[in-house]
């Protein structure tokens, strides 16, 4: 049966000042995902800076990494891979996987750093990939989507990158005008003028992909 394999690593993660203090994050981020999603393999941090997962829908999987996202910058920023297809389990104990869906996310990722220097993908973050002769979600249809939320999302100041955290995470314009210290219109604006009701209901709909 397909799943949605996620590889997720940290950018330019040896320029950090602080290497443990990146790591502590990620798996902080890592670990509210899990418990939000609970993903068929929860995501978990491989070698160094890179992370793995799977999801038993696309749609999970792309929320997942809209919230990673959203947990660690503006500091740190990570790029994911998605893929779509079979796996097949090697062992449990520790768990090892293979088969073309995590082919697929390899293949993802791969293209996820190539765009970054290209013209128009400065912000391109998330790739999808389908593996070969499996049903399964348009790819057309979702790199049309995942481009855009890219890039709004990348354009983000810290601050309206703090507006959207709380609202994906289902805090209303209030609190979240509380926790921030500014007034709710001041909240308001910015998910007016930066377009973060946008990327809210596109992450919703997800939910039911």
């Amino acid at each position: 049966m397909p799943i949605a394999a996620l590889i997720g690593d940290v950018r330019h993660a040896r320029r950090a000042p602080d290497r443990d203090h990146v790591h502590r994050r990620l798996a902080a981020a890592l670990a509210e995902v899990n418990d939000r999603f609970e993903p068929v393999t929860p995501l978990r941090i491989t070698v160094g800076d890179e992370y793995q997962g799977g999801f038993a829908s696309i749609g999970d999987a792309i929320r997942a990494t809209l919230r990673l996202r959203l947990a660690l910058a503006p500091e740190v920023e990570v790029r994911h891979g998605l893929g779509w297809g079979d796996v097949r389990v090697l062992q449990e104990e520790p768990r090892v996987e293979d088969g073309p869906g995590w082919w697929a996310a390899r293949a993802a990722i791969e293209a996820a750093a190539e765009a970054e220097g290209r013209p128009g993908s400065r912000h391109r973050r998330t790739v999808f990939r389908r593996a070969d002769g499996v049903h399964g979600p348009d790819p057309a249809t979702l790199q049309a989507m995942l481009i855009l939320r890219d890039e709004l999302v990348g354009g983000l100041s810290e601050r309206s990158l703090l507006v959207l955290r709380g609202l994906v995470a289902g805090s209303s314009q209030r609190a979240i005008s509380e926790e921030l210290g500014i007034s709710a219109s001041a909240v308001s604006q910015r998910v007016r003028a930066d377009g973060l009701a946008a990327v809210v209901a596109a992450d919703e709909e997800m939910g039911a992909a």
